[in-house]
């Protein structure tokens, strides 16, 4: 049974969010490559949900091993949405994204969604890294990182009035930000800072 509610309710909290969005009245007069580069971002955020998922082993059905494969998997293809999320954004309107990205920009979500990108760019060099670091170093930095990308990314995605509905954007927060908190508890963080 417990399986059955873990499955369901992601895939209920991922079709909520990119249904609402679908259907959101601001999507009429904007460019295709604008509603695009939106909808990366609905998907990106749904991966980060994902990813702390797959690190915990929290998905019934899937083997720890195995998670922690498709979490590279999925971390592969976090940053290819978030790279369609900014580049789609850069060309419907390429001054609003170098404000953006030099943290000028007057919106207040812009500085927390550039935050979490370039945690996340750190990310993907760390992995990279995974072999030369020592496995202490490593699990840190990677677990600082990634609750700077949930951290940020949350707050981007809670303080853009968009297309995402707000109680399917906020349910999809408030669960990342509990599966996140579950994990670090679960794998005892606090021990790394510790030695």
């Amino acid at each position: 049974m417990r399986r059955y509610l873990i499955w369901g309710g992601l895939g209920l909290i991922a079709v909520a969010a990119l249904g609402e969005a679908a259907f959101s009245p601001l999507l009429q007069w904007r460019q295709p490559v604008y509603i695009a580069a939106g909808f990366a971002g609905i998907v990106a955020l749904l991966l980060v949900l994902a990813q702390p998922l797959l690190a915990g082993g929290l998905l019934p059905g899937v083997r720890m091993a195995v998670g922690r494969r498709l979490h590279r998997w999925t971390g592969a293809a976090l940053l290819g949405a978030v790279l369609v999320h900014v580049g789609g954004l850069w060309v419907t309107s390429p001054p609003d994204m170098v404000d953006a990205l030099t943290f000028t920009s007057p919106t207040p979500f812009s500085p927390w969604g550039v935050v979490a990108m370039w945690a996340l760019f750190g990310t993907a060099v760390l992995a990279g890294l995974r072999n030369r670091l020592s496995a202490r170093v490593w699990r840190l930095g990677h677990c600082v990182l990634a609750v700077v990308i949930v951290a940020g990314s949350v707050t981007h995605a809670l303080l853009i009035e968009g297309t995402m509905g707000p109680v399917s954007k906020v349910v999809l927060c408030a669960v990342t930000v509990a599966v996140l908190l579950r994990v670090l508890l679960r794998l005892r963080v606090w021990r790394l800072v510790a030695r």
